[in-house]
């Protein structure tokens, strides 16, 4: 988009002084992105303009559009924040801050984490100043638009992330015009064969369903006049993404699928509303299950409207969609609609609608609780891009909650205090358990008591929300934290002394404070307490506490429950043997299913030998460090290791099969298979093979990935 027609459409809303800080903007990324062309091959200034003509499309304020022209010069440029807070004030400096990605010279374990904690930055900053998440949005559209530049592999990425945060979010946010788009050329992308065969059957029947369109317009507008109902009717078809959804959900061809028409209806006002929905009832008939009154019971993202299916012409399903202007302006732009950003506004008018949006207010808490970016971003996904049920409160209010909640959930979700003190719940006046899962229509009233114990730590493993795990945990580390400090001293002591050292000359020294700061804790009995409950292991404050301590030489391991246990006869051990001892049963843990070429860490269990983890799974941070023992791999050629996987991938008809025959063709032992589909047309199939070593499942690992819209394949455990 030239510059010329960006402040041409930003003049019809904007006044001259601000038209003249948008150019202004656009001068100063001009020079500074001088020389940097995309791989289309334009010069880079175009993209950032193309970024502001979406948001202008938004009516977006200058400040907006000011941030959005700017938002890549510190990220891409030798431009400095610093600088952009000079030129154009604080406010642009911390929208542009929140865009900016994290700089890969940091450490970071992986390209996931990095990315994850970029989306952790993005959607804290989101939090805080809501125009930050609009001009990502925008800045995702037209990358969207222009992604055929980019080799395959990285488009099928993009595309992915697309639908699995940014479409998902648009949604949220209500900005249906920006969702419709992502995720069609998303779909485009991931899948272009199924899109196109959706377009061009669509195409095939167009002049069918445009005159059936004309009818039932022709119809309910003759009927409206003769009411003095004035109202704007228009028809519309589904996006090609909401089809191809709705084939997978149900299992359905084209040919199947009836409702690919809607009918919308605006009128000035809510009484308008229910008047033509009257009117619609009388000439066609509804069919059962199918109304949904939006405008008593709005949607989280604010979207308005009464929908409801008839019987038309023909004895063919068409969907009515019926609203005000207003409603409708809200569900095309969503938040950004609202008053908000625009002019006149003050402060405490944009903090007041910030508030009304429980969205950010948890967005906040989530990032309080959360220290890992990879399970803050999946814990996001869980929460709020997944699917939902809706319930009520005694009172009428309704709350969202994540699809499979139990009463839990809803209680953490109404207040901390109401989930910690929860004794009970009724649902639609009848007494359930606490795992019973809910149902969108239910009524839900929680028990409480004041003589409540508090938490009980199986109530981590009954809620689905993140939001009810987290204050759960917090519970433990507030309430139990005198013993959690004890306990993590203990732990730290004990893997000291199996290493020979002394805790007393360690811990009571200035070292044991340097690395609680190196950890981010204030101080060590902060670090104590986190060993205490689980939230960091021993064995990796010993490493820091005795970094440059250790000799070459290897001291000798002392095992004094080891050495006290009768001798026995060498038993099988998986091809793993603990150092420095002999006939020791060994078993493999089931729980993370090690196999040759794993790192590997080995405990001393009561009665059951020593059980073997990979060295990265999560149970043995419960493990007390003095019953850890080193082992190592031997002897493996003979034996087979069974390996759980999950592999995602896009839903569509033989998917499983395909990859069913790629399993096969690497003849391992498929022992467990099961997929599953979402409401997102996302497939995961979990199985279960026996493999020889790492290699060995690196090559299946390969060969699943070598199936069209197989998007990763991962090694999981229980």
């Amino acid at each position: 988009m030239p510059i010329d027609e960006l402040l041409e459409k930003a003049g019809r809303y904007l006044k001259k002084e601000e038209i003249d800080l948008v150019e202004e903007a656009y001068l100063f990324a001009e020079e500074a992105h001088q020389g940097q062309t995309r791989k289309s091959g334009e010069e880079y200034i175009f993209h950032p303009v193309a970024v502001a003509g979406i948001l202008a499309d938004l009516q977006m304020d200058a400040t907006t559009l000011t941030a959005a022209i700017l938002h890549d010069v510190v990220e891409d440029t030798g431009v400095t924040l610093e600088d952009v807070s000079k030129a154009f004030g604080d406010t642009v400096a911390q929208i542009v801050d929140g865009l900016t990605k994290l700089k890969k010279r940091m450490k970071y374990k992986s390209t996931a984490e990095h990315q994850a904690e970029n989306h952790r930055k993005m959607f804290v900053a989101m939090a805080q100043d809501i125009r930050v998440i609009l001009i990502k949005l925008a800045d995702r559209l037209h990358n969207m638009r222009t992604l055929k530049y980019l080799p395959e592999s990285k488009r099928r990425r993009i595309a992915q992330e697309t639908l699995e945060i940014f479409a998902p979010l648009a949604h949220r946010l209500g900005i249906s015009r920006i969702k419709w788009e992502l995720e069609d050329v998303a779909l485009r992308n991931l899948n272009p064969q199924q899109y196109y065969r959706i377009v061009n059957l669509m195409k095939k029947k167009r002049a069918e369903r445009e005159q059936y369109l004309d009818e039932v317009i022709a119809t309910l507008q003759e009927r409206l006049e003769q009411m003095n109902l004035k109202a704007e009717i228009s028809g519309r078809p589904k996006h090609i993404y909401s089809i191809y959804r709705k084939m997978v959900k149900d299992h359905k061809q084209f040919n199947e699928i009836y409702d690919l028409l809607a009918v919308r209806v605006i009128v000035h006002s809510i009484r308008d509303c229910y008047a033509v929905l009257g009117i619609i009832h009388t000439i066609w008939k509804p069919m059962p299950g199918r109304f949904k009154d939006y405008i008593a019971m709005p949607k989280t993202n604010m979207y308005q409207s009464l929908h409801t299916t008839v019987i038309g012409p023909k004895g063919e399903p068409i969907e009515v969609q019926i609203r005000t202007s207003e409603m409708h302006r809200i569900a095309e732009y969503g938040i950004a609609a609202h008053w908000a950003y625009k002019e006149g506004s003050s402060q405490s008018e944009r903090s007041s609608f910030n508030d009304k949006l429980k969205f950010f207010r948890e967005i906040l808490e989530l990032q309080q609780d959360t220290n890992d970016a990879q399970e803050f971003v999946e814990n996001l996904k869980m929460d709020w891009f997944s699917d939902a049920v809706f319930v009520f409160t005694p009172k009428g209010d309704v709350l969202e909650l994540p699809s499979g909640s139990v009463p839990l959930d809803f209680a953490y979700r109404i207040h901390t205090e109401v989930g910690n003190r929860c004794i009970g719940a009724k649902v639609n006046n009848k007494i359930v358990p606490l795992d019973h899962q809910l149902k969108t229509g239910d009524i839900v009233e929680i028990l409480t008591s004041k003589h409540s114990y508090g938490p009980s730590r199986d109530w981590l493993n009954l809620v689905k929300s993140s939001q009810a795990r987290n204050k759960i945990r917090n519970w433990f580390k507030k309430e139990r934290r005198e013993e959690s400090v004890s306990k993590g001293q203990e732990m730290i002591e004990s893997a000291l002394k199996k290493q020979d050292f002394d805790p007393g000359n360690i811990l009571n020294g200035d070292r044991v404070k340097e690395v609680a700061n190196k950890f981010n804790f204030p101080d060590e009995t902060d670090m104590f307490a986190a060993v205490g409950y689980g939230g960091i292991s021993a064995s990796q404050v010993v490493n820091r506490l005795t970094e440059g301590m250790r000799t070459d030489e290897e001291k000798p391991l002392v095992l004094p429950d080891v050495k006290a246990m009768p001798k026995r006869r060498k038993k099988p051990g998986y091809g793993v043997r603990v150092k420095g001892v002999d006939n020791l049963l060994v078993r493999l843990s089931r729980c993370c299913n090690p196999v040759p070429g794993d790192e590997i860490r080995g405990f001393v269990t009561q009665g059951r030998g020593v059980s073997v983890h990979r060295a990265d799974c999560p149970n043995l941070s419960t493990v007390e460090e003095g019953r850890m023992v080193p082992v190592e791999w031997e002897g493996v050629a003979d034996h087979f290791y069974n390996v759980d996987l999950e592999v995602s991938g896009l839903d569509r008809n033989g998917l499983l099969n395909e990859v069913l025959h790629a399993v096969s063709e690497t003849r391992v032992n498929l022992s467990a298979v099961s997929g599953k589909a979402d409401r997102r047309g996302m497939a995961t199939i979990h199985m279960s093979i026996s493999i020889r070593n790492v290699s060995h499942l690196q090559s299946v690992v390969d060969k699943i990935k070598s199936v069209r819209d197989i998007y990763s394949v991962r090694r999981i455990m229980q």
